[in-house]
């Protein structure tokens, strides 16, 4: 059908100068993203040392060999526990100080064989507390081993409660490549490949040259401006209605990063909002915590905006293919009413993702009953409103701007 015709006719409809004016400032722009990210690339010269912080252990794979219940340290099958533990008078409601009762925590006497690392196949002992918070284990569970050489002698090895995941997370990840290409053949490749383009970004670029200290608003700028090169071009092909929703996602990431600058300021955020960046700000050296706030609100919107200005450019092409009659003003005013639906629906899916990722948090706090005020107020929550709001406003702002400029560019009779 021809409203599918994105490259090819499409692009041979839109006047030679109209492609030329576009594509130019395409390569304008994608000039000064490699600009930056030349000048912004990552040396490892600067970058902190965590072992200080407890993060300079490794982690190798072990399994579960033997697992038996035992008396949890200072409960009343302990022979190790104080004789006033068996006393009555512990177990009455009205000593009761909120901790619970010993009695009714489950431990056990676990050993592990190591599968890998400096002691492999050698068995490690370990008493573990509170089996019902740990995830289920039994024998032949393979779990993940945290290996401290600086621990003191027979503690190098301990289990933090992690089973390994990873095949379970492959697994996932091939279901998911199989339903996308299933979905969209070429197109759904296209659109992994462009997945992929981002996650190297993301590792190879845009973290480590955070860590090395530089600019966290800058990196997410031209680390951003990156993603939407690949990731567009990658996923829709090389033609005008690929440029214009790139122009309108780039646009559209720049008004988000004004309006981030502007609302951190007014809000005076800290940065150190959870345990994280606690850990940062101890031995993060030169990482901006403050900047990793407007860093988050850009790379947490950008998705979002991606998929705005995509689907607008798309729908002012549908709406020139079924009705070439229609003008500059008809296209914008018809592509607007598809754009304000998606706007209604795409906020709130913004909002569930930030709401979703901190439930259990928002749950601590209705559970401390403190006012909604109160809960908004604290950094940690307020960190989320603002980068809710402001990726919200970026995500509307590029609606009229790719539907205008994709009304232009549109071939018109």
């Amino acid at each position: 059908m021809a409203a599918h015709t994105h490259g090819g006719d499409a692009e041979l409809s839109v006047p030679e100068r109209t492609r030329w004016i576009l594509y130019g400032t395409a390569a304008a722009l994608l000039l000064l993203t490699i600009l930056g990210m030349v000048v912004l690339r990552p040396t490892g010269e600067n970058r902190p040392d965590l072992e200080a912080v407890g993060f300079g252990a490794e982690f190798y794979d072990a399994t579960v060999v033997s697992l038996e219940e035992a008396p949890c340290p200072g409960s009343a099958g302990d022979p190790l526990a104080d004789p006033g533990l068996d006393d009555p008078a512990v177990d009455d409601p009205a000593f009761d100080d909120g901790a619970g009762d010993a009695d009714d925590i489950r431990c056990a006497d676990a050993t592990f064989r190591l599968l890998a690392g400096p002691d492999e196949g050698e068995e490690v002992e370990q008493q573990l507390f509170d089996l019902d918070a740990a995830p289920p284990l039994s024998v032949g569970t393979k779990v993940v081993m945290r290996y401290d050489p600086r621990a003191a002698e027979g503690f190098e090895y301990q289990f933090g409660g992690e089973i390994q995941r990873k095949p379970v997370l492959f697994w996932l990840a091939v279901l998911f490549a199989v339903v996308v290409v299933a979905l969209g053949r070429m197109r759904g490749v296209a659109a992994l490949a462009g997945l992929v383009g981002t996650l190297v970004v993301l590792l190879v670029f845009i973290l480590p040259s955070i860590i090395d200290g530089h600019s966290p608003l800058l990196v997410a700028v031209v680390g951003g401006s990156a993603i939407v090169f690949l990731a567009l071009y990658l996923a829709h092909g090389f033609s005008p209605m690929t440029t214009v929703a790139l122009l309108g996602t780039l646009s559209a990431l720049v008004v988000t990063a004004v309006l981030g600058i502007v609302f951190v300021e007014l809000a005076s955020f800290s940065g150190i909002s959870n345990e994280e960046a606690f850990y940062l700000n101890v031995g993060g050296g030169s990482i901006d915590l403050r900047g990793l706030v407007l860093a988050g609100v850009i790379i947490g919107a950008l998705g979002a905006i991606d998929d705005m200005t995509v689907t607008q450019a798309s729908a002012v092409w549908e709406l020139h293919a079924v009705n070439p009659e229609l003008g500059r003003m008809g296209l914008y005013r018809s592509a607007m009413t598809i754009g304000r639906d998606h706007v209604a629906s795409t906020v709130n899916t913004l909002v569930l993702a930030y709401a979703g990722a901190s439930l259990p948090l928002l749950i601590l706090f209705v559970l401390s009953t403190q006012s909604l005020g109160t809960v908004a107020n604290s950094e940690i929550v307020a960190t989320e409103i603002v980068r809710t709001l402001v990726g919200s406003i970026g995500l509307v702002a590029a609606v009229p701007i790719t539907t205008w400029l994709a009304a232009v560019v549109a071939p018109n009779r």
